[in-house]
């Protein structure tokens, strides 16, 4: 920055490169967008919250409040289920001096505009899977969301449990009674987004013991 903070860093992690983007401080400068090599690239708002997210399927345009304004789908992607929304041209401004322009997967510019001189940053990158089992889950769920969704499964769980103790009252009957198939199919694809979303282990750990308490 003309300030001489750093603005833009890229760095190595093993065979993928990251390109971080700053906000304009001198000491504990908040990440304002992350772009990586294998598809997943996130921008964010001075506050903090998610402003852009993609991965290797598509992206989402989310406001303030975390509430998704638009979605997209990248052109020949192959996505497990939902309709392929096209792209319309996204450009934002991080801050005065930084922007991003997202016109297509590889197509995707960080600009930086200071004392009248401008550079320009391509960090699009074209990754396809060729199989629908090897995409990851979908990853618009918040982590508020997949709280929700493991207490609305403990709670379903509850309740069917309370069925049971009302329709067999002896204690025998109990642990005889086996769950809905729909109720373990549930907690199995919590359990499996926990595992493969990139979520922080204290949540993961969380969301474990509600649904298997």
């Amino acid at each position: 920055y003309p300030s001489g903070n750093l603005a833009i860093i890229v760095v190595r992690e093993k065979k993928r490169l990251i390109c971080i983007v700053q906000e304009d401080k001198p000491n504990n400068a908040k990440i304002r967008a992350v772009f990586k090599s294998n598809g997943r690239s996130t921008c964010y708002y001075p506050n903090g919250a998610v402003w852009i997210n993609m991965n290797i399927q598509g992206g989402q345009y989310l406001d303030q409040e975390g509430s998704r304004v638009r979605r997209w789908t990248w052109p020949n992607s192959i996505m497990s289920s939902g309709p392929h929304v096209p792209l319309s041209p996204v450009f934002i401004s991080l801050n005065r001096h930084m922007g991003v322009r997202i016109l297509g997967q590889d197509k995707i510019t960080v600009s930086f505009l200071a004392m009248g001189q401008q550079a320009k940053f391509n960090v699009g990158t074209k990754v396809q899977v060729s199989d629908v089992s090897q995409l990851p889950p979908p990853t618009w769920l918040g982590e508020d969301e997949l709280l929700l969704l493991a207490f609305r499964v403990r709670i379903l769980w509850l309740f069917d449990r309370l069925r049971g103790c009302l329709n067999f009252p002896s204690n025998e009957q109990w642990d005889k009674i086996k769950p809905p198939a729909y109720l373990i199919t549930q907690t199995l694809k919590i359990l499996q987004l926990c595992t493969t979303s990139d979520i922080s282990d204290e949540l993961c750990s969380s969301v474990r013991a509600i649904v298997n308490a």
